[in-house]
């Protein structure tokens, strides 16, 4: 292998000079820097779910990362219009290979662990379930290689269980909340009784947390809290107690194939045409495997809808290139793979190197010089290493307003990212140290 020994020993002097960096030297040997480095290409490792209960929004997160790698090793005007110059990064081909976690932590790390020691990774990527982001997260500091976070909502994440060495552009569950909770309560009205649906593990847990203070806030009250095992098959038992509850909003914190199967099912209890469904973490495809008829009406937030494309230039091609390719369009899956693969690209080449410690620093110093991306400009907050974004309200559409076969939301706000945060300290975070 060929390496600019200033850039292995300095990783990469444009990088100490963006505000705000420390000064202080990187080491020149840590993780599988400057090893999975080769002279004409790098490795990523990608880990999600293509089977079980989240395979839906995995296999939507796989063609995310493939169509930003594909892109940015063509290079051309995309990659260009994001800030990336060239074929590939710094010169680099991106090599990956894609691992099944069935959406279990365990199978998580065994998978990335591989990637790291087999493979030389120099940065992995992936998760639906936020328990696998975390071990994943845990993973990523004790071997000192990046990791950016997939698909994971829990507060925990960039919370008790942040990590030096990962960063997460999702909203947390806190921000989803208070995003969603006012707009809610300003259309459906203040005075509203809630039942609650929630999976019982670290995602569903702090979403319900999240929501229910701020629809406290917000003039509602709660009536029931039903808690149900992940992969649940029968809720029968919960969902009866929910119908009779006296409640007139039922908040379905269930996601992926979860989500589908106990909408359904609450729509056999009469759930839905008693109760507004209100859903704080919309599933990639919780819409197109319910249909219009069940999720009109029903309001969540999301990272990211295709229809932002008339919004954001980034987006607009991101959703183009996609459909071009998937002939359908991207859910926010596919969105979270596509979007940090090219924010890890470009924090490369700001750096001028792929030394993990100077690349997190530059992701540290972003909100100084914030990125452009598919939702406008964003940043990660260094304390906690959470993206300040953009949060997307949505409605679902009745089958008459809508203008495709996927045009089932429409976007009713877009609510101002640095206006939901957390403070940084709330949910317990201390980032570990860089070496």
């Amino acid at each position: 292998m060929l390496f600019d020994r200033r850039k292995l020993l300095l990783g990469g002097a444009a990088g100490l000079m963006l505000p705000g960096l420390a000064r202080a030297q990187a080491p020149a040997t840590i993780g599988t820097f400057p090893e999975g480095v080769g002279a004409e290409s790098v490795f990523l490792g990608l880990t999600m779910p293509l089977t079980g209960v989240f395979s839906g929004d995995g296999s939507d997160l796989k063609l995310g990362y493939e169509l930003a790698i594909a892109q940015i090793n063509a290079g051309g005007e995309i990659p260009t219009a994001w800030g990336l110059k060239g074929k590939g990064v710094l010169g680099r081909q991106i090599r990956y290979k894609v691992a099944d976690t069935e959406g279990k932590p365990n199978v998580a790390v065994q998978a990335a662990t591989q990637f790291i020691q087999r493979d030389k990774a120099i940065q992995f990527s992936g998760s639906v379930s936020s328990s696998e982001a975390i071990a994943l997260e845990e993973l990523a500091s004790r071997d000192k290689v990046l990791y950016m976070v997939g698909i994971a909502g829990s507060n925990d994440v960039t919370g008790k269980n942040c990590q030096r060495y990962g960063f997460r552009s999702q909203q947390n569950a806190y921000m989803a909340a208070k995003a969603l909770a006012p707009v809610v309560a300003k259309a459906l009205g203040p005075k509203r009784k809630m039942a609650f649906l929630v999976p019982d593990y670290t995602y569903g847990q702090t979403v319900y947390e999240s929501f229910a203070k701020f629809a406290k806030e917000a003039g509602w009250t709660q009536v029931l809290k039903e808690t149900v095992p992940l992969g649940t098959a029968d809720y029968s038992s919960a969902l009866l107690n929910i119908a009779n509850s006296g409640a007139d909003v039922f908040v379905n914190i269930c996601f992926g194939a979860d989500a589908v199967a106990s909408t359904k099912q609450a729509e056999q209890f009469g759930v839905l045409s008693s109760m507004k469904l209100v859903v704080p973490n919309l599933s990639s495809f919780q819409d197109k495997e319910l249909g219009a008829e069940l999720m009109q009406g029903v309001y969540g937030s999301c990272d990211f809808w295709w229809t932002l494309e008339d919004r954001y230039p980034l987006a607009k091609t991101f959703v183009a290139s996609f459909l071009e390719k998937n002939k359908y369009h991207p859910r926010w899956g596919a969105h979270i793979a596509y979007m940090q693969t090219y924010l890890w690209a470009l924090t490369a080449e700001r750096v001028g190197g792929f030394n993990p410690v100077d690349m997190i620093k530059a992701m540290e110093a972003s909100k100084s010089q914030p990125y452009d991306s598919t939702i406008g400009k964003v940043y990660y907050r260094a304390e906690d290493h959470q993206m300040v974004r953009p949060i997307p309200i949505l409605k679902g559409k009745t089958p008459g307003a809508m203008k495709g076969p996927e045009d089932f939301y429409e976007i009713v706000d877009v609510v101002e990212g640095e206006s939901v945060m957390n403070a940084p300290d709330l949910f317990g975070c201390k980032l570990g140290p860089y070496t």
